[in-house]
């Protein structure tokens, strides 16, 4: 009887460990399955992280870039103000009479010219 009993535990053993192991594969599977999800949404997370980096950063030297070319538009436009402002002076200076020297054609001086025909 002794070698019957041995027998009996050795198959309930083989029974106890295929049920133990038929019932830890699913679970082992599915730890295996969400593992590769959480890789594969670490990795997509990882490029999407880098795309909008590289988005940032081509956008950030298109802005510097429009900055600059604002500042020289800013500077020209002063520039060109501080010309007309001239002109309008210029202008004044022609109204009134202050600016003939540079209307006559002769290199005397205006009273020069107006000395010498009294």
């Amino acid at each position: 009887m002794s070698t019957v009993l041995i027998v009996v535990i050795a198959v309930v053993a083989v029974i106890l460990i295929v049920a133990a192991a038929t019932l830890a594969a699913p679970r082992s599977r599915a730890r295996r399955a969400e593992r590769a999800r959480e890789r594969q949404l670490e990795q997509r997370r990882g490029k999407a992280a880098e795309q909008h980096r590289a988005a940032a950063e081509t956008r950030s030297f298109e802005a510097e870039a429009a900055e600059r070319r604002a500042r020289i538009a800013q500077q020209e436009a002063l520039s060109k103000r501080a010309e007309a402002e001239s002109h309008t002076e210029r202008a004044s200076l022609h109204e009134q009479g202050f600016a003939d020297d540079e209307l006559v054609d002769d290199p005397e001086p205006a009273e020069q010219n107006s000395r010498a025909r009294s």
